[in-house]
């Protein structure tokens, strides 16, 4: 790549999401918030039929424990039937490669993924899946997951505004399908066929090489998933190789249209917040926080990656970025670029091998995933914001000695306890999980590395589990039992729990009384409190996380770097 040119498509990936985020977000108000007297009516008639065709009964006025309920159930009806349908894909359809069945700790890691809207892959998709399961189950559950974290969203912003009932979560779910996830992913998947994207039903193809080999190559219904995958912050690749892979991402406009897909709709979401809450202030101050760590990150990934391998260090190689891992198509600036807001959007997908970024460049995938809070899944980045926002609240309360107050509602020991609650249970999964297999044979044995890189290995499997993330450092060996399982569980706890408790604080706070705003409120909507923010997460991060990132990347850079020579 012209170096010239190296910094242009980070700054094209910023700039068109950005752009967009405002008219998507005011067209997610729109079309998503509908008043309880225009429901079912228009084109509201579409999503209104489907409700009534899957519950069979007229919408609720849910408060947040029945919104809770209904999302809980919704999602343990998606693991049962998809837990069966893949541990019977031997017999089922759609299959003209005969893929095998898959061991029972597979399928429970991979359903507890999808179902989390994770993606986190233990498997090769095109060397285990037949086209059933990557449709009926992995692109479905695409599909559906993101939806709900959505749907969580939009009922904690009607909670925080004050509405006393705080919708319907089935109707929800099928208008944001209809309007919002369906659409844009045809427009996506259309684009990305004319790019040169597979869309077939048909078996792998045979082709001759130039010396005469027979080769067999692999595709399928590939565009579909890869548009959902990016857009649904999934990161669920088709193919093993995921994005590095010349069928799922084969040219310079097919990789700039996936990364933008990556964080366009967790940003839209951000501006559909001001939208609903009328204070697009404030929605620019949570907006101004996470693009903050997002340029800095990206910033910071590239500005390492640029730079030579140290297992490079003494040999008779010219120096240059560092390609290990590496897509040349795609280089190191987009690698390091696709890495950072991969993981700011707990989206998962890769463009190049993250266990092969430079130490301190692969340190901001995992700083990413450690702070969840950087745009992060569709509605779930804005979620576990909320519960960082209710705790810098609390602690400019506490330094005026006043009862902290958000969107004109006193912020009380119930929805400050939850926020803790949200917040801890984060590093509690990753840190207790990481120790646990670095100090047993379930992680030692499967690692690369048995030095600091191998730590962080153990460390960014979990950290990505936690964050409902799916990306890895892939010399990991994770398709065993232990990790299958330890993870799945993980996902679980990282998935709902983020859901729920934020959902209970704006539940909460939508039973008070509006407050009047006085001289001494604190506005979250100005710059002093965007700084407040900002450090209420790093001051949060760095006790958390830090000792972990020291003994994992740090350590890695630094037992790299050439000792200096004696004087």
């Amino acid at each position: 790549m012209d170096p010239s040119n190296a910094w242009l498509l980070p700054t094209w990936a910023f700039a068109l999401p950005i752009a967009a985020a405002v008219p998507l977000g005011w067209y997610f108000a729109r079309m998503l918030d509908v008043p309880h007297e225009r429901s079912g009516r228009g084109l509201d008639a579409l999503p209104a039929t489907m409700r009534r065709a899957l519950v069979g009964r007229e919408p609720a006025r849910m408060g947040w424990r029945a919104y809770a309920v209904a999302l809980l159930a919704f999602n343990a009806m998606l693991f049962a039937l998809t837990f069966l349908l893949l541990s019977l894909q031997q017999y089922l359809p759609l299959n003209p490669d005969a893929k095998g069945p898959l061991t029972g700790d597979l399928v429970f890691n991979t359903i507890c993924s999808f179902v989390t809207n994770t993606n986190l892959q233990h498997y090769s998709g095109e060397v285990s899946l037949s086209y059933f399961s990557q449709i009926g189950c992995i692109a479905w559950l695409q599909f559906v997951t993101p939806a709900a974290g959505l749907c969580v969203m939009l009922a904690a912003v009607r909670g925080l505004r004050g509405d006393e009932h705080l919708g319907d979560f089935y109707l929800d779910l099928m208008r944001v399908l209809c309007f919002v996830l369906v659409p844009i992913s045809l427009i996506v998947a259309v684009l990305l066929v004319a790019c040169g994207v597979p869309m077939t039903f048909e078996g792998a193809a045979t082709a001759n090489t130039l010396e005469g080999a027979e080769q067999v190559i692999a595709r399928g219904p590939v565009a579909a998933e890869v548009a959902i995958k990016q857009l649904g912050t999934n990161g669920g690749g088709y193919f093993g190789p995921n994005s590095t892979h010349p069928l799922e991402n084969p040219s310079p406009w097919s990789n700039l249209i996936e990364l933008v897909s990556i964080i366009l709709l967790p940003m839209a979401t951000i501006a559909m917040f001001g939208v609903m809450l009328r204070d697009g202030r404030h929605a620019a101050v949570v907006f101004g926080v996470m693009l903050a760590f997002c340029v800095v990150g990206a910033s910071f990934a590239i500005l390492n990656e640029v730079v030579p391998n140290a297992a490079t260090t003494g040999l008779p190689v010219a120096d240059g970025p560092n390609m290990e891992g590496k897509e040349v198509r795609i280089g190191p600036v987009g690698g390091a670029t696709w890495a950072v807001f991969t993981t700011a959007t707990s989206n998962g997908s890769v463009s190049a091998m993250h266990d092969s970024l430079n130490s301190l460049a692969g340190m901001m995938p995992m700083s990413m995933m450690m702070l969840n809070v950087v745009f992060s899944g569709i509605g779930a980045g804005f979620l576990n914001m909320v519960s960082y926002i209710v705790v810098a609240v609390f602690l400019a309360g506490l330094m005026v000695g006043r009862t902290p107050e958000y969107l004109g509602k006193k912020v009380e020991a119930k929805e400050v306890k939850l926020a803790m609650l949200a917040i801890l249970l984060h590093p509690l999964l990753i840190c207790g999980g990481s120790a646990l297999f670095a100090a047993t044979e379930w992680g030692r044995e499967t690692v690369n590395d048995p030095g600091p890189h191998g730590f962080s290995e153990i460390v960014y499997e979990f950290t990505s589990a936690a964050a409902n993330n799916g990306s890895g450092f892939e010399g990991l060996g994770d398709n065993t039992p232990p990790w299958n399982i330890a993870t799945g569980i993980v996902l679980l706890l990282g998935r709902f729990p983020a859901l729920i408790f934020p959902l209970a604080i704006a539940g909460l706070l939508a039973e008070k009384r509006r407050v009047p705003q006085t001289s001494g409120t604190l506005r979250t909507n100005t710059l002093t409190f965007a700084v407040m923010l900002l450090g209420t997460v790093l001051l949060v991060g760095a006790l958390a996380f830090l000792p972990t990132v020291v003994l994992g990347p740090v350590a890695d850079h630094l037992s790299a770097v050439p000792p200096l020579p004696a004087p």
